[in-house]
């Protein structure tokens, strides 16, 4: 080997030496923990096929793809008549038994109970007569002046008027005292029963409109006026806007540095130098594999832990299903 050859040779070993002490430093160096924490996630997906309570023609869809509508703004309508006719019919029902209900509680009327206690009068004018009738041919028959079944007819007559006596007296005190608490009872149940029935009617009458159950973008507008709705056929794709949040990961090590109600920072893609407000809403307790849907640096198989970060003041340029950036400020 020459000179030159041994020159290199010990060159290119203090290099490898020097290298190796490089590294070692470098991993043993103390170094500064991180001032931002970044995770990754997307703009969390919510929205709600809207469909009518009850079957029905469709004949108004007054909103289109794309437009905005806020909480209660009618959407579309279906035929109400048949539901309006049951309305009527319930409430003629609730009317009906609403008076029955009040001619038990009022109870017998004045003329009702003098009509009974005329009755009454009547039925003992008539068993006197039948008294006097059954005494005069009592003597006749012992003496052969009538027949004994003439004697037999008057008796039975008589019994007959003594027995509508009795039955009028019940009557009239039937009348004095009034309906049975418990009929009244049932009545009144019978009258809840129907207003029932009748707020049914209502609802379902109500339900032939289709409002909006809260702020969002018409997503997709499935039907047509003329088409047969039910509850199982949505008619409007909605994506809700009242509250926008992501849904972001992070990792077991930087756990305990995250908790609800810390302030972040959120960025997209499509416009980096936009940063939008936001705070940590919820952190799950249970951990579960990375989606494959998050792009992280990280390995896909690890576990991690659900966070959702809510956006302060967002704008449309944030879209459901956007990926964003987090980023956290840690504290010293």
């Amino acid at each position: 080997m020459t000179k030159t050859q041994r020159r290199w040779g010990t060159l290119f070993l203090s290099l490898l030496v020097l290298a190796a002490v490089a590294a070692v430093a470098w991993r043993e160096w103390p170094r500064q923990p991180p001032t931002v924490l970044t995770l990754y996630g997307n703009i969390d997906i919510r929205q709600v096929d809207l469909a009518f309570n009850d079957i029905g023609r469709v004949i108004e869809m007054r909103k289109e793809e794309g437009d905005h509508v806020t909480t209660g703004e009618l959407l579309a309508r279906i035929e109400p008549q048949t539901y309006a006719d049951l309305v009527s019919l319930s409430q003629a029902r609730v009317d009906a038994q609403r008076a029955a209900v009040q001619r038990l509680v009022t109870g017998s009327r004045p003329e009702e109970i003098a009509r009974d206690r005329a009755s009454v009068e009547s039925a003992q004018a008539d068993l006197v007569n039948a008294d006097l009738l059954l005494t005069r041919r009592t003597e006749l028959l012992k003496s052969g002046g009538v027949s004994r079944e003439i004697y037999e007819e008057t008796k039975a007559a008589d019994d007959m008027a003594r027995a509508r006596l009795k039955v009028a007296t019940q009557v009239s005190r039937l009348t004095d005292i009034g309906p049975r608490q418990e009929d009244i009872d049932e009545a009144k149940a019978t009258l809840r029963a129907e207003e029932s029935l009748l707020a049914l009617a209502q609802r379902r009458l109500a339900e032939t409109e289709l409002k909006a159950p809260a702020n969002g973008i018409i997503l997709s507008r499935i039907v047509e006026p003329g088409t047969m709705a039910s509850a199982t056929n949505p008619v409007y794709t909605l994506s809700l806007t009242d509250k926008v949040w992501v849904r972001a990961y992070i990792g077991e090590p930087d756990l305990g540095r995250v908790h609800p109600g810390l302030e972040v920072k959120v960025s997209s893609d499509g416009d980096p130098g936009r940063l939008y407000d936001g705070w940590v809403g919820f952190v799950s307790p249970t951990a579960e594999f990375t989606p494959k849907t998050v792009e992280t640096t990280e390995l896909r198989t690890q576990l991690v832990y659900r966070l959702r970060v809510f956006i302060r003041n967002p704008d449309e340029r944030l879209r459901q299903g956007m990926p964003v950036t987090v980023h956290i400020a840690l504290g010293p």
